[in-house]
C-alpha cells in the first residue's frame, strides 16, 4: 500500500472550514502549529497574493512556513490581516 502526506490545504475549501482550523491551530500549546496552519491557508490562498497583501517578502514567507525564521507580531498581524482573519474571529 502507498501512502502520501497528509496535506490539509487540500481540505479548506470554505471561510468556514478555515477559520475552524485556524481557531484550532490557535488553541495549540505549541505557537509553531498557529504559524504553520497559516502556511497552510496561505498556499490555499496563494503565496504570492498573500505576500502582495500583507506587503510582506515571498521568500521570507517560506522561511516562515518552513520553520527557518520566527515571525514577530507584526508578521503574524499582516498574514492574517491579508488572509482576512483576525483573532475574535477564530479565537
Amino acid at each position: 500500500m502507498k501512502t502520501k502526506p497528509f496535506n490539509p490545504a487540500e481540505f479548506l475549501q470554505s471561510d468556514e472550514e478555515i477559520t475552524q482550523y485556524l481557531s484550532e491551530a490557535y488553541d495549540d500549546e505549541n505557537p509553531e502549529v498557529f504559524v504553520i496552519a497559516l502556511g497552510n491557508v496561505a498556499k490555499v490562498r496563494g503565496v504570492s497574493e498573500v505576500a502582495k497583501a500583507s506587503g510582506l517578502n515571498r521568500e521570507s514567507l517560506y522561511k516562515i512556513f518552513s520553520g527557518k525564521a520566527k515571525p514577530q507580531w507584526g508578521t503574524i498581524h499582516a498574514l492574517m490581516h491579508a488572509l482576512g482573519f483576525n483573532l475574535r474571529n477564530i479565537a
